[in-house]
């Protein structure tokens, strides 16, 4: 029997899909519900630990004692319960011993499987976080007064919703050899001082007691608070009393320095986390590798309307000048596979520009984010045309070639003049005239009207053609008047932008892919 459920439940679809979401719902940061269950919970924290201060002096309501002793304490439980649950698959292991002893032919075991799952529980069981969610539940059983104390231990669940404390302790950490010797120094200090001045004072100073009084004087003379409770009355002890204190004021700006020097080494690394996850939780938004001439002209012509997009460039020159010019800049290696498995790829509006001066560099870009990603759309730049294969092969959608552009313009120039003056002020956006795409979705009002339908004159718009079939399909140039518009058709047109815009607003909901905002 426990088998078929642990096989039923193996290849549930919905069952898979509902632990999934719990599990990215609890331990994905880049999850979009994640930052609301997150402040819920805060929130429930935060109240229990107020009605538990109130109470010390007063009289609650009864229905405030029944909020937290039940409804409160029921949903730690309830999310203590769910992350027993997601750690491990239990069902996952009892089906590969299954499996193994089917295709062995060797008896089935149930016990194996069941100790296996029963280790990793427990191992999540023992964790500290585990520990503190469990000691959060136990004021739900304050008619045993002494378990109120145990409220206390919810201020420590806001360890794992608060990301600024998380990052904090991380800047700790990664001091912790620095700080256990100081540490160290600083106990060898305070008892080698309390003993001395044990020995010194004990028959002529009345406040010196025990050796514990001793070591309490070291410890509050060391960390230069000075209750004054105690004090030396030799001449020995008050040496003592200025070697401690030299050697306390030396310790505290040693660990301080220590402390901003950990900090001013992760504050970049900070602020770039903070930076793509800001990016991470917009379904719409642009990657653009390199920071070289042709960024720089992109960026100039739509900083207006650009809102979602972050630069990444590996010189830390390059981005101090993006940073230094007001865009969105972290110092990064864009060919590494990490680095863009840093940012949510999977959605289809979300674009990547490869503008490196370098082929070499912008084709690895092409294959690290197209193997993370099949939706997301990739626009390359090439030196040569001959490479444009293998940016294709790499999966580049649209392959820029900007000197054999430069070439068609400056023979433009020369031969056309004024073709050239009207085809470059279309280009650089200026106040002429816009050639703008429309694409189709599947709410839009265009969906089954024919050409003729669609008034392009009224609009102060010149209608060009459609493209159809995507990437690999064809280009209607000046198509009938009676051609149907379809679902993923892309509509050329020509305008004033206060034209496509407002065409736009009539037939569309959005306009990402005009503007990338």
């Amino acid at each position: 029997m426990i088998v078929n459920i642990a096989l039923k439940l193996n290849s549930s679809i919905k069952y898979r899909g509902i632990k999934r979401y719990f599990n990215s719902l609890l331990n994905n940061p880049r999850n979009r519900n994640k930052k609301y269950f997150d402040t819920v919970m805060i929130f429930f924290i935060l109240s229990s630990i107020l009605i538990l201060i109130y109470e010390v002096q007063h009289t609650v309501e009864p229905w405030i004692d029944y909020y937290d002793i039940y409804f409160v304490s029921v949903i730690f439980l309830i999310e203590y319960l769910l992350r027993f649950w997601v750690y491990s698959d239990v069902h996952k292991m009892i089906v590969t011993e299954y499996e193994e002893s089917q295709f062995l032919g060797r008896e089935f075991s149930l016990w194996k499987p069941l100790k296996l799952a029963l280790k990793t529980k427990l191992e999540y069981m023992k964790t500290p976080s585990a520990i503190i969610d469990i000691l959060a539940i136990l004021p739900a059983y304050r008619p045993i007064r002494i378990l109120r104390f145990f409220v206390l231990f919810r201020v420590f669940k806001l360890l794992r919703y608060t990301k600024s404390i998380n990052q904090f302790v991380d800047v700790l950490a990664n001091k912790r050899f620095e700080l256990f010797t100081l540490l160290f120094i600083l106990f060898f200090v305070m008892v080698v001082s309390g003993i001395a001045i044990y020995v010194l004072e004990e028959k002529s100073n009345p406040d010196i007691d025990s050796l514990f009084d001793a070591i309490y004087w070291a410890l509050i003379t060391i960390s230069t608070v000075g209750y004054g409770d105690i004090a030396p009355v030799t001449t020995g002890g008050r040496i003592i009393s200025i070697l401690i204190i030299i050697s306390g004021i030396a310790m505290i700006s040693f660990s301080t320095s220590v402390i901003v020097s950990a900090f001013s080494e992760k504050l970049g690394e900070l602020k770039e986390h903070r930076t793509i996850d800001k990016i991470n939780k917009n379904e719409m938004f642009l990657i653009i590798c390199g920071y070289g001439q042709l960024t720089k002209i992109f960026l100039h012509q739509e900083k207006k309307t650009l809102k979602n997009y972050i630069i990444i460039d590996k010189e830390a020159q390059r981005v101090r000048e993006a940073i230094n010019d007001g865009y969105h800049a972290i110092c990064d290696d864009a060919t590494k596979q990490e680095s863009l498995s840093r940012y949510d790829i999977k959605y289809e509006k979300i674009t990547l520009l490869c503008l490196t001066h370098d082929d070499i560099e912008n084709i690895y870009i092409t294959l690290n984010a197209r193997s993370l990603s099949r939706k997301i759309s990739i626009i390359a730049r090439a030196s040569t045309n001959n490479l444009v294969k293998k940016y294709t092969l790499a999966g580049a959608n649209h392959v820029l070639l900007p000197n054999e552009i430069a070439n068609i313009m400056l023979f433009s120039a020369i031969k056309n003049p004024i073709i050239y003056k009207a085809s470059h002020a279309i280009l650089m956006g200026k106040p002429i005239a816009v050639t703008g795409e429309v694409r189709v979705n599947n709410k839009d009002k265009l969906i089954g009207k024919s050409i003729e339908m669609i008034d392009f004159e009224a609009r102060k718009l010149l209608f060009i053609g459609i493209e159809r079939g995507g990437d690999d399909g064809e280009f209607l140039f000046n198509p009938q008047p009676q051609t149907i518009i379809l679902e993923g058709d892309v509509l050329l047109v020509m305008g004033m932008q206060i034209s496509l815009d407002y065409f736009k607003e009539v037939y569309q909901k959005n306009s990402f892919y005009s503007s990338f905002s």
